[in-house]
């Protein structure tokens, strides 16, 4: 046989008796998944910003950072919604590198799934007892949403996956904002397909059972730029795009008009300090139309302690990203009051 069959899995009930989200860790999330949705569905005026490590590698490092998130959270929290984010799950385009710390708990360690899921979930966890804030989290494998869907308030699905039929049905069954990606292409109209189908009901079979899903209202899409055949990065959040998305929404039957800017990945070519200029284009479109203002509701930011990215190694900077090169937190923390101001 093709599959080496090496453990069973625990379940998710298993897990999540083993590491429980408090009572007031549970009101902390529901009062946040309110707030985001009521940011994409236009009840609330405030601007999401979904911000932190392109992967959630190393758990001191990022409950370190989000301790010093919360702090200017809070002062802009009249303007601005702060989400961290907490991905634990890293898609390769070739499936070779760094798959995350659901996969691979110690980066220089072989792969654990048990003990992977247990650290995710760890993970964030602390992110909303010790802080308040729960998080966004990239949504890799279907499956693994039970593991950990009394603790996320953001779900993405990357630009790999908004394509699959599984990912699209499985976000009709949420409850919480998820954002579909454009793909690797730019393909807008592959992207809305995505948001209409999570937005309607289906019947499908997932995790074991026969299901029934009602469809999630609150799904959207997000841009995060595009690259070419010939590896060539163009960018798609520029007034023009932004305008163009509008009319592609304008012709789908879907409710809630709205996109989130991924500031980095294809946006920036991965050129980080760029998220910075990225930025501040997108909150000048937002108060020179009204259409835009409108539709972006908010943007992503890859940012950690340390600014830039580093191999994986033995000795480790802490605090910088062992995936994608990010914002360091001095950038971040000045960015997150600019837009506080233009917001």
């Amino acid at each position: 046989m093709s599959f080496k069959y090496l453990r069973p899995m625990p379940s998710p009930d298993e897990i999540k008796s083993e590491l429980p989200l408090s009572e007031k860790g549970t009101a902390v999330k529901k009062k946040r998944d309110q707030e985001i949705a009521d940011i994409i569905t236009g009840k609330d005026s405030r601007f999401l910003v979904i911000v932190g490590p392109c992967s959630a590698d190393n758990e001191d490092a990022v409950i370190d950072y989000i301790s010093r998130l919360a702090k200017v959270a809070d002062k802009i929290k009249d303007k601005v919604l702060v989400v961290p984010r907490i991905y634990t799950n890293k898609p390769r385009t070739t499936g070779e590198g760094y798959k995350g710390i659901a996969t691979q708990p110690d980066p220089m360690g072989a792969p654990d799934m048990v003990a992977g899921l247990k650290a995710m979930r760890h993970m964030h966890i602390r992110s909303i007892e010790e802080y308040g804030m729960s998080a966004a989290d990239e949504m890799l494998y279907p499956e693994n949403w039970v593991y950990v869907d009394d603790l996320l308030s953001y779900v993405a699905i990357g630009a790999r996956s908004v394509e699959d039929q599984h990912h699209r049905l499985t976000v009709s069954g949420f409850d919480v904002a998820s954002g579909m990606k454009n793909p690797t292409s730019g393909d807008f109209s592959v992207m809305l397909n995505s948001v209409y189908a999570a937005q309607h009901p289906h019947h499908f079979t997932f995790a074991g059972y026969e299901v029934e899903t009602t469809g999630n209202p609150l799904a959207h899409t997000i841009l995060r730029g595009a690259v070419s055949r010939h590896g060539n990065n163009s960018e798609n959040y520029h007034y023009e795009d932004l305008m163009r998305l509008k009319v592609m929404y304008d012709q789908m039957d879907v409710v809630n008009q709205a996109s989130i800017i991924d500031v980095n990945h294809s946006n920036s070519g991965k050129k980080f300090k760029h998220q910075i200029r990225i930025v501040h284009e997108v909150m000048h479109n937002r108060r020179f139309s009204l259409d835009i203002h409108n539709l972006v509701k908010g943007v992503m930011i890859e940012s950690y302690l340390v600014e830039g990215n580093q191999k994986i190694s033995d000795h480790q900077t802490y605090g910088q990203s062992i995936t994608d090169p990010c914002l360091g937190w001095d950038d971040t923390e000045k960015l997150l009051y600019d837009i506080a101001d233009q917001a």
